[in-house]
């Protein structure tokens, strides 16, 4: 059964698949070029194989989706009865997808809202299914359009790395911030803001940057109702291990996903990565 207002993504979201089937939404691929050759996120390239390289120090960049591809996506959508189609992305701080939609949407059969969230991975996702969830409540276009932006203000994300070396070499952090952090041999913690990822604090330990992290995630949620995604690439103890601390630290917690993040942004911050979204009600 078709709905009027159709949602499409990109695989940065890094929705569960069982979310994008029952939602309907449709996720275009990113691309990874490994040792020359291109993979689609998702499909072709799993996280894994992408700690893997990265261990081994090959090669790894990534692309955007082609306009050509958005423009695919937003015909089948007419033609399965969408009257409309509201096309959610990454920060277009970070990629160019966002510009490839726009791009696209402008020879589109039916109105197009192309929407920079000005975040990404799960951050994303909530945004998403807000969209969506509005959408099947028999909202229109404006109405899925404000309820994932009003979702994007409502979040925030938090992530450690082991290494700033992943985003100075792809250029989603200065490199002048990236060299300091080397030199004092810190363990950064950075947040999203504004749609750029910025370095938040510097700390001494591993250990303590993990147990930072928590009470940040903490302090952001406070009392009130959210969503928390925990996110990592290749640290799966880490992963588990932070999700058990906060659902027992947050009160307000209605739904709590814990995943490795894909192909795409793992090859920008590198294995080791810890993540957490937190998303108000």
């Amino acid at each position: 059964m078709s709905r009027p207002v159709a949602i499409v993504t990109d695989s940065t979201a890094y929705l569960p698949r069982a979310e994008l089937e029952r939602h309907r939404i449709e996720a275009v691929p990113l691309t990874v070029v490994l040792g020359g050759e291109a993979l689609e996120e998702g499909t072709e390239i799993s996280a894994r194989s992408l700690a893997s390289a990265l261990h081994e120090r090959r090669p790894v960049t990534t692309s955007r989706p082609s306009p050509e591809t958005f423009a695919r996506i937003y015909r089948a959508a007419a033609e399965e009865g969408a009257e409309g189609v509201v096309s959610l992305h990454l920060s277009a701080e970070i990629s160019g997808t966002y510009d490839a939609a726009v791009l696209a949407a402008r020879e589109a059969p039916v109105p197009v809202r192309v929407v920079d969230s000005g975040v990404v991975a799960m951050a994303l996702g909530f945004c998403c299914l807000a969209a969506a969830r509005t959408a099947e409540d028999g909202g229109s276009l404006d109405d899925a359009v404000a309820a994932a932006e009003k979702c994007a203000e409502g979040t925030s994300a938090y992530f450690y790395v082991n290494t700033l070396d992943y985003l100075r070499r792809g250029g989603r952090i200065g490199t002048a911030r990236a060299l300091l952090g080397s030199a004092l041999a810190v363990k950064p913690l950075l947040q999203l803001s504004g749609g750029r990822i910025e370095l938040l604090e510097k700390v001494r330990t591993a250990s303590r940057a993990l147990a930072r992290l928590e009470e940040i995630v903490a302090e952001c949620a406070g009392d009130a109702p959210v969503d928390v995604a925990v996110h990592h690439l290749a640290a799966p103890e880490r992963a588990e291990h932070l999700a058990e601390r906060l659902r027992g630290r947050l009160p307000g917690l209605r739904g709590l996903h814990v995943s490795e993040v894909g192909a795409v942004i793992g090859a920008h911050t590198g294995p080791g990565l810890l993540g957490a979204v937190v998303a108000r009600r």
